[in-house]
């Protein structure tokens, strides 16, 4: 891996599981001695964020981490809602039923459990069914809108500070989505799918706030 990649992944990773706070200022000397990296490919690693708006260049401060806002939060799922749906619709065509009756399998046992280290495994989980979909899919248009949409997306859902009980009605969302692509009915993995968008944008709009690790 290129050190310029290297330097973005783990800053990318780190502000989108907010171990890098909203504002946080990324010091060029800093984070590349941090990092491991000359300050040519943290300069390039720093552009790449400020693309993808993840970080923004503050008068005075330098590159910092970018706020994150509701305010999009309508037009992020519109655009997730339509890339999304019809990616669960191809899945159930062409996707292979018996990873997908896995990871049905794996969401139910999920649900329920609701410590800090299950919740940290839930998102990896589903994380392992958005690549499975993605595979299955096989459209690279749609696979690098889509990965540009979940960074911001996941960034937003923290604000909803990891609400136990939405994440265990979530798994059985997710797990009915998988089950519809296992059973190769396009029609009823659509209508999963967008049910589960539709309760996480309620759940994000009705409970996000700031978070308390940002204090």
């Amino acid at each position: 891996m290129r050190a310029s990649d290297k330097a973005y992944e783990a800053l990318r990773t780190e502000i989108v599981e907010w171990r890098l706070h909203p504002g946080a200022i990324l010091g060029e000397v800093e984070q590349a001695e941090r990092l491991g990296v000359s300050r040519t490919p943290l300069r390039e690693a720093l552009a790449r964020l400020t693309a993808d708006g993840l970080a923004a260049q503050q008068r005075g401060r330098g590159v910092v981490v970018s706020d994150v806002s509701l305010e999009h939060v309508d037009d992020l799922f519109a655009l997730r809602r339509a890339l999304e749906v019809e990616s669960a619709r191809i899945a159930a065509r062409k996707a292979d039923p018996q990873t997908f009756r896995s990871l049905r399998e794996r969401f139910i046992e999920a649900g329920r459990s609701n410590d800090a280290d299950s919740r940290e495994a839930y998102y990896q989980l589903a994380g392992e069914l958005d690549q499975s979909i993605d595979a299955a899919v096989n459209n690279p248009y749609i696979e690098q809108s889509l990965r540009s949409l979940r960074v911001h997306l996941a960034r937003v859902r923290r604000l909803a500070q990891d609400d136990p009980v939405r994440l265990a009605t979530s798994a059985l969302e997710h797990a009915a989505i998988a089950e519809a692509i296992a059973t190769r009915n396009p029609d009823v993995a659509a209508a999963a799918t967008q049910l589960h968008l539709h309760h996480s944008l309620e759940h994000i709009k009705t409970h996000a706030g700031p978070r308390e690790d940002t204090e």
